[in-house]
């Protein structure tokens, strides 16, 4: 790479502040509101089944167009956006819904009413994990953004607000990286109940935890060497200097099963999560380490050249532990169907209120109360650990009542002769099967793109140009991986 356009793309994505959270949280309800148009459309219409060439595009502007759209040309204007999205979404609702001959359900989703009808029956098991549309859904739009954000940050149509703040402040890519490990989270806790049942000791998860920390970190030495062997530009505060996402990755389910096997003297895996953020603070306050992780001169070993990745993991531990507790709460009710999903609703709720209280009184001095503590994905302080866990709290809410509204069949017995229409997106559906994959698959495209484009240079017409594509090559990627049966999950 040219050594004076690396020096400005390095510039490009440095010493930022970030933007404010209403206009993150405005930017983010457009996945949420084009999901509810797509659900509006299937249940009301039967639009996407089947699902043909027509479908396919529609899905594809609505689930993925839509999000690349409010980060790049409606970043200014995303309520305008969302109410060209909400209007169609209430025409189709005033139409008179059609009535339909019965029919016989397709297999799949005749399976699934089974299990959920059995998972209410008094003669039979309730089903300790069930499918729940509405966590594909959230999981795949976290993956959609995390992909066109990584490519996007790189053009000026992007905001320089929505990337990763320097130091302190709040940025939408500092979301989606916290975002990023919270789902992980969420989806690890499945193998936390099947856990529970199974009863096995530490000695025994710890091999498996490593078994799949190592796909990570070779990836994340991959990409070390891939990096310096290119000459890539790079943003060394971010992690370290050698310190990649994937390492944190790939450290982390070790970790977690050490600690999570303090669950045995700690209630609930909340409160594990905030012990572990609350000592972290109290040491960056009570300490020099705050100092040292930000403007300290590196030295020579190891440690000082990768201190922000390294510190910072014990944030994005809290985080995963934080996302492993809303997995828990979701998908471990033992009640009928009906009942699951409105004590489902109920904890989001109170969950989301519970973290966004935490956030406020620790990031604000409201009323005479709070820390005011400012936000740091750099450090991955408190504040950061409660506005993640807060925010993705809220966002699973946003997506399960849409699913609970527009999809009751999904989660209640239903007349065993009516068709049922699939309450899934196949686009995010495919996004949320092979997560690692597929962000593995969009850095090399980013990288790609990176070494042959002129980024900084390109015009919004050109940069939306190549987004698009990347954003239709990504998500082909995704619908072939799940074509062909390889599933690789994160």
């Amino acid at each position: 790479m040219d050594p004076t356009y690396k020096v400005r793309k390095e510039a490009f994505v440095s010493n930022l502040s970030g933007g404010s959270i209403w206009e993150i949280n405005a930017v983010t309800l457009v996945a949420p509101v084009s999901v509810l148009l797509w659900s509006a459309l299937q249940a009301r219409r039967s639009f996407f089944s089947p699902y043909t060439p027509t479908a396919l595009v529609t899905d594809f502007l609505l689930n993925v167009s839509a999000i690349l759209f409010a980060t790049t040309l409606y970043s200014s204007a995303p309520l305008l956006l969302i109410l060209f999205l909400l209007s169609p979404a209430a025409l189709v609702f005033l139409t008179p819904k059609p009535t339909r001959p019965k029919a016989k359900r397709p297999p799949r989703f005749a399976a699934q009413q089974s299990q959920d009808a059995q998972s209410g029956g008094a003669d039979s098991a309730p089903r300790p994990l069930p499918t729940l549309p509405f966590l594909t859904t959230y999981r795949g739009a976290m993956m959609v953004v995390t992909c066109l954000s990584i490519l996007a940050v790189d053009f000026p149509v992007f905001p320089r607000r929505f990337a990763k703040a320097e130091n302190w402040g709040t940025s939408l890519m500092d979301l989606g990286v916290g975002s990023f490990v919270f789902s992980a989270g969420v989806v690890s806790a499945r193998s936390v109940l099947r856990e529970r049942e199974e009863k096995r000791p530490l000695a025994q998860r710890l091999p498996v935890s490593a078994r799949h920390s190592i796909p990570l970190l070779v990836l994340g030495l991959i990409r070390l060497y891939s990096v310096k062997g290119l000459d890539y530009a790079e943003h060394v505060t971010e992690y370290g200097v050698h310190w990649n996402f994937f390492f944190t990755l790939g450290f982390l389910p070790p970790f977690v099963e050490l600690f999570s096997s303090l669950t045995a003297f700690v209630p609930s895996f909340e409160i594990l999560s905030l012990a572990i953020v609350v000592l972290y603070q109290v040491v960056l306050e009570s300490t020099d380490l705050k100092a040292y992780i930000l403007v300290s001169p590196r030295g020579p070993d190891l440690l000082s050249k990768n201190r922000e990745g390294v510190f910072s993991f014990l944030g994005y531990l809290a985080i995963f532990l934080a996302g492993r507790a809303a997995g828990v709460r979701v998908m471990g009710s033992g009640a009928a169907p009906r009942q699951a999903r409105r004590r489902t609703l109920i904890s989001l709720g109170l969950g989301s209120l519970f973290w966004s209280i935490l956030f406020v009184l620790n990031s604000t001095y409201a009323l005479g109360y709070g820390a005011k503590i400012p936000v740091s994905r750099r450090l991955a302080n408190m504040p950061y650990v409660l506005w993640i866990a807060a925010f993705n709290n809220a966002q699973i809410f946003l997506f399960c009542l849409i699913d609970t509204l527009l999809f009751p069949l999904a989660h209640k017995p239903a007349d065993r002769g009516s068709t049922l229409p699939p309450a899934t997106s196949q686009i995010m559906a495919a996004f949320n099967q092979n997560g690692l994959l597929i962000f593995l698959a969009a850095n090399l495209l980013t990288g790609a793109v990176n070494l042959t484009v002129s980024t900084l240079d390109a015009s919004t017409a050109q940069a939306m140009l190549i987004l698009t594509v990347y954003a239709a090559t990504i998500t082909g990627v995704a619908m072939g991986l799940n074509k062909f049966g390889i599933k690789l999950k994160l």
